[in-house]
């Protein structure tokens, strides 16, 4: 298409792979498949007139592991939507709460999205283990993936109390239920050395909700949302740090203010139109 129509194309480049692969020990750079896709990788890379990373962490590793690739065609282009307009109805989060038979005097945690290995989701049971007694904290997990079954396999052993799994949830259910909850949740393995910026965050600021990031330590997504004062983070092996950022953000004015900030960064920087902005200035 480029040489036919003399295009130009932009890359927006959402996962850096083979080497998220190589971090979950899916296979080691010795082998086959790495060295093949490696080449599909660069190539990718070499036809691209221009690359949009999610983040700056995502820049710099682009241009540190890939040499041949010109710093002048490399910029932040991150995931972005078109914000909807949402209100937080006491009645209707009452209504949802009750049809998914979560308590309403509790503070309400949800991860929605995908279930598989670079989620970590051994150290989401762990966490869910360690707050199992917590009696002023709920977490909601909604999703789908390859550990999905090892997560419901915890949930049929242990039966916990204040935790509730549920397999992926059409999108208009899920966002109503994420909409009537308090804080976002979200998980990478701490094995990543790639630094992974999830589009789940989107949602949650959506709806004003203060977000609890618990990592690896080089995605920059921990210092984006500490930044911008709407969440908190911790490295994705901790649970003790992850156990004092629960306890932390059960502050209802700091939750308040953290979820107004949410909305404003999201709007500020992660709109479709900001996402045109920066593509377009190419083109013009």
């Amino acid at each position: 298409m480029k040489k036919r129509d003399n295009a130009k194309s932009y890359l927006l480049l959402k996962d850096i792979f083979p080497q998220n692969a190589v971090d979950l020990k899916m296979f080691s750079k010795k082998s086959i498949a790495y060295r093949y896709f490696r080449f599909k990788e660069k190539r990718l890379y070499a036809q691209s007139d221009f690359i949009g990373c999610m983040s700056q962490a995502n820049v710099d590793f682009i241009l540190e592991n890939n040499i041949e690739v010109s710093p002048d065609v490399v910029e932040v282009c991150p995931n972005s939507i078109e914000p909807l307009i949402i209100k937080k109805d006491e009645k209707i989060i009452k209504q949802v709460r009750e049809k998914y038979n979560i308590p309403h005097d509790k503070l309400v945690f949800i991860y929605g999205g995908n279930l598989g290995k670079p989620q970590g989701i051994d150290f989401l049971i762990e966490c869910l283990k360690a707050n199992k007694s917590n009696e002023q904290v709920y977490f909601v997990i909604a999703g789908s993936g390859t550990e999905y079954k090892k997560l419901r396999n915890y949930f049929n052993n242990e039966q916990p109390s204040n935790a509730q799994l549920y397999n992926q949830l059409p999108k208009e259910d899920y966002e109503t239920l994420a909409n009537s909850c308090d804080v976002g949740l979200i998980f990478l393995d701490y094995r990543f050395s790639i630094p992974n910026f999830p589009s789940r965050l989107l949602s949650y600021m959506q709806a004003s909700m203060p977000v609890l990031a618990a990592t690896d330590i080089n995605t920059d997504i921990g210092k984006v949302i500490e930044d911008g004062n709407f969440g908190c983070w911790c490295e994705s092996n901790d649970v003790e740090q992850f156990n004092k950022k629960v306890d932390w953000l059960c502050d209802p004015e700091r939750r308040k203010q953290m979820g107004k900030n949410a909305r404003e960064y999201l709007e500020q920087n992660y709109s479709a139109k900001k996402s045109y902005e920066i593509i377009m200035r190419h083109f013009k």
